[in-house]
């Protein structure tokens, strides 16, 4: 175990004049004073740190530090953590992402306030909600915060005074709440909150008694919101979206409620019941051309149904549009499994795949058949069955690239080969 003293003499040398006095010959080099040669940015992740060291030799090394990286160390007590701050006046940033402080912090609080530190990572740390309660205290300034994967089933800040108006991004990514009752706290705790990141939990729905959507006045200023990978399984959540005033940026991926569509289908429904929504699912915003196609598409998919299945959505649209005869159902998207011959080596196997799986998917599936051979070192290449006496193997080089964009249809062979 080292302390932090340690470690960052271990990564910029000590000022000991003792240091390598045995040596038989002696070169000098002139270097900065050791307070002046610690970085502003200070990054000791994974060095073992349980403690803060020598109080005098941290100040006059650290007094420039503004952001601080202690991740993956041994630190578990909160007096040694503020026992470390106290010498950065300036600091900013601090990540102690996977030390475990899930002890409370105590009364050591009292006599502390850090008025210029604006983002904090918790992530890992199992940090309880009364320790959580007392650093929103003593931060006024905290503008980030981070509690992905502390094991939180409930949300408990509403007890330790009035509102946090200045935080803005709050990441809780990975914690296995499943109430959006709870999740509703952190909008009355944080009513200037921008940004807020829920991925990875078992949310099952936006309605908060199940019947009504109850999300305006407690996220007016929230724009982005992250729920992939969340529970959520009824369109009546996704029209809870459209309450929030502010939201423009949504992300909503791997939920049940989307799993059965295409990424086409998908995303074309989701432009159309959320008129707020700018941004889907990352990359550019949503054009004017794109959202009107969406919206059409919208009314022609709920004109078939029986009027009571029809959503509120699809009234408004219909003002918009008029009422649209549906399409004769042509249906041009790609087959979604087709049989493949795959190569390695002497070895041939036929199988069916998925084509809406990603390059990088596939090597996962292939790994087995290619001996064990990992996806890093994995090179594939299509052969397309028809145009194979005219051009020869096409390299599948790119990761994210769909496998219908190749075009692959049964009878297609593709050889799997190793990078050297």
């Amino acid at each position: 175990m080292a302390s932090l003293l340690e470690a960052i003499e271990n990564k910029y040398g000590s000022d000991d004049p003792e240091v390598g006095s045995d040596l038989p010959i002696a070169i000098y080099v002139p270097k900065k004073s050791p307070r002046k040669c610690i970085p502003s940015l200070l990054v000791l992740n994974d060095c073992d740190i349980e403690s803060a060291g020598d109080e005098q030799a941290l100040d006059e090394k650290c007094q420039q530090v503004e952001e601080l990286d202690l991740a993956q160390n041994k630190l578990s007590e909160w007096s040694e953590v503020f026992g470390i701050l106290k010498h950065m006046p300036r600091i900013k940033f601090v990540n102690l992402s996977f030390n475990n402080l899930s002890d409370d912090i105590g009364s050591f609080i009292e006599n502390n306030c850090f008025l210029h530190l604006k983002d904090l990572v918790l992530n890992g740390t199992r940090v309880d909600w009364t320790s959580v309660r007392k650093l929103l205290r003593m931060l006024p300034s905290l503008e980030e915060l981070h509690l992905s994967l502390n094991e939180y089933s409930t949300v408990e800040i509403e007890d330790c005074g009035g509102p946090h108006t200045r935080l803005q991004k709050l990441h809780f990514a990975g914690n296995p709440v499943n109430s959006w009752r709870e999740i509703s706290k952190m909008g009355n705790k944080f009513p200037g909150l921008q940004a807020l990141v829920l991925a990875d939990c078992p949310i099952e729905s936006l309605n908060q008694d199940h019947n009504t959507c109850d999300s305006t006045s407690k996220f007016a200023s929230l724009q982005l919101l992250n729920l992939n990978n969340t529970l959520l399984s009824e369109w009546d959540d996704v029209d809870c979206l459209r309450e929030f005033p502010a939201l423009h940026c949504l992300r909503i991926q791997s939920c049940p409620l989307v799993e059965e569509l295409t990424e086409h289908e998908r995303r074309q429904l989701l432009i159309a019941r959320l008129p707020n929504v700018q941004v889907l699912n990352g990359g550019g915003a949503i054009t004017k051309e794109e959202r009107e196609d969406a919206e059409r598409a919208f009314i022609r998919f709920y004109v078939v149904k029986d009027p009571e299945e029809r959503p509120r959505r699809f009234h408004e649209l219909v003002a918009i549009h008029g009422m649209l005869e549906p399409l004769v159902h042509v249906d041009l998207s790609p087959e979604k499994k087709v049989k493949v011959i795959f190569h390695y080596g002497e070895k041939r196997e036929a199988r069916r795949i998925d084509v809406y799986q990603t390059v990088f998917e596939l090597k996962q599936r292939l790994e087995s058949f290619a001996d064990g051979l990992p996806p890093h070192r994995m090179r594939l290449f299509y052969s397309d069955h028809v145009m194979r006496a005219l051009q020869g193997p096409e390299e599948m080089k790119f990761p994210q690239k769909r496998l219908y964009s190749y075009n692959i249809s049964s009878g297609d062979e593709i050889i799997v080969d190793s990078k050297t």
